[in-house]
């Protein structure tokens, strides 16, 4: 069961990743490059070098949890970025596919 939502902190590998890492490579990654905690309750992110694969890895209570999605077509599309944290929307709309060229986001108006 897929367990991650939007009240999670999500963090991008900043550069491409070996997909044959499993838990442990991607743990010295975490700990190493991206100077953070892999048993902190965040959730890394990676993707290979073609942007086909990509591999979530998150920690919860009894063990570490390995998503890992390959596309059979297409690639995963590059997100805009605030020091390599990503929101819940835009991981969302990654994983599914979707690119977001432009965004117009129009006030709400209340009628009371």
């Amino acid at each position: 069961m897929f367990s991650l939502g939007s009240s999670h902190k999500f963090f991008l590998y900043d550069s491409f990743c070996d997909m044959r890492k499993s838990f442990e490579g991607l743990c010295g990654l975490v700990i190493s490059v991206m100077q953070r905690q892999p048993t902190s309750g965040e959730v890394f992110v990676f993707l290979n070098r073609t942007r086909t694969h990509i591999k979530l890895l998150y920690w919860e209570p009894g063990g570490f949890v390995l998503y890992y999605k390959r596309l059979e077509q297409g690639t995963f599309a590059a997100s805009d970025l605030n020091k390599g944290e990503l929101s819940w929307s835009n991981l969302v709309l990654m994983i599914e596919g979707i690119q977001v060229v432009k965004s117009i986001q129009k006030k709400r108006y209340s009628l009371t």
